[in-house]
């Protein structure tokens, strides 16, 4: 089959992000290692490579859950984050350690406690989300709008469990409420993994019908596609790669509207193979250039989080104010 210009445009495009991720891994992995001793050169390597593969599984994650949500709403300014995903994942996984303990099975071990807080937020978030949506009929502005209460709630919820909470439980679950690179949760990497790979199995067949459901229920349904079926399976494809995310590196405001709106942009095609892949990579750019922005020029004063929290607030003011249709 021939590809038309614009598909050999963006293959070219693509190509030149994944070659820039190559570099920023590569770079990641060897400024200012000492490679004349071998000790310390195999201690940086034990330290930068389970950070590394963990950004690269983050960007993955929420690059691909924010188009796919994007598409899921028909809108491109509306991704988990605004409607309060993590919110959600945060007072689910202060929950567990509110009800059970800090010291408890379901906290103290990362494997269990990931699965706990996947488990219940997959299904809250299901349930909630798929809801909303029915009753608001997609509309962006109800939907906007229910979702800025619900974060509200969810934090003020988790809040109040905080102040309750004896102060050394607080302690050893605050560090697993903020967003760091510098203290990742590296004991999952392996159930992160197979989680992803499991929603990409599962979801195969509803990802492949993504360029059919932005044309509308509708349309979608006249083509013979189970719309509602496969809006309530990509959301919890979606919920659960979010929570992946967020086990791994504490929520991240913001990210997945930057890389998926950029992915949009530069690539301008409908084609959800090539905007989930651009936007993936466009994740993996901004994690690890800014990682190492982080620990090598800002020496761990500034997480990278605040970074993108800022920027991602200006940028979508910026899409608000610049859009004619939301």
């Amino acid at each position: 089959m021939m590809l038309t210009r614009a598909q050999r445009s963006n293959r070219k495009k693509l190509c030149v992000m994944a070659a820039l991720v190559l570099l920023a891994a590569a770079a990641y992995m060897t400024v200012d290692v000492n490679f004349g001793n071998a000790k310390l050169l195999a201690y940086s390597m034990r330290i930068r490579a389970p950070k590394l593969i963990v950004m690269l599984i983050t960007a993955f994650a929420i690059g691909g859950a924010s188009l796919v949500f994007q598409s899921i709403i028909n809108n491109t300014i509306v991704t988990p984050c605004l409607l309060g995903m993590n919110s959600l994942y945060t007072l689910i996984h202060t929950a567990v350690v509110f009800c059970a303990g800090s010291g408890s099975v379901l906290a103290a071990n990362a494997n269990a406690a990931f699965a706990i807080d996947l488990v219940m937020m997959g299904i809250t978030a299901t349930l909630i989300y798929s809801y909303l949506f029915k009753k608001t009929k997609h509309n962006v502005l109800y939907v906007l709008l229910v979702g800025t209460v619900l974060t509200s709630f969810f934090s003020s919820v988790q809040s109040t469990m905080t102040r309750v909470m004896d102060p050394n439980e607080y302690d050893t679950l605050l560090t697993t409420l903020v967003a760091s690179f510098s203290n990742v949760n590296a004991e999952i990497i392996i159930f992160a993994l197979i989680v992803l790979a499991a929603v990409i199995f599962f979801l195969r067949r509803e990802l492949a019908l993504l360029d059919v459901l932005t044309l509308g229920k509708a349309q979608a349904i006249s083509l013979g596609v189970d719309y509602d079926r496969c809006i309530r399976r990509l959301l919890l494809g979606v919920t659960l790669a979010i929570a992946v995310a967020t086990a791994m590196v504490g929520p991240i405001s913001f990210l997945g509207l930057i890389i998926a709106n950029l992915a949009r942009q530069l690539l301008r095609t409908y084609r959800h193979t090539q905007l989930i892949l651009g936007s993936a990579l466009f994740g993996m750019i901004v994690l690890v250039g800014g990682q190492i922005i982080v620990e090598h020029v800002f020496t761990y004063a500034v997480p990278i989080s605040v970074f993108i929290t800022v920027g991602g607030g200006l940028y979508f003011l910026y899409l608000l104010l610049t859009r004619r249709r939301v």
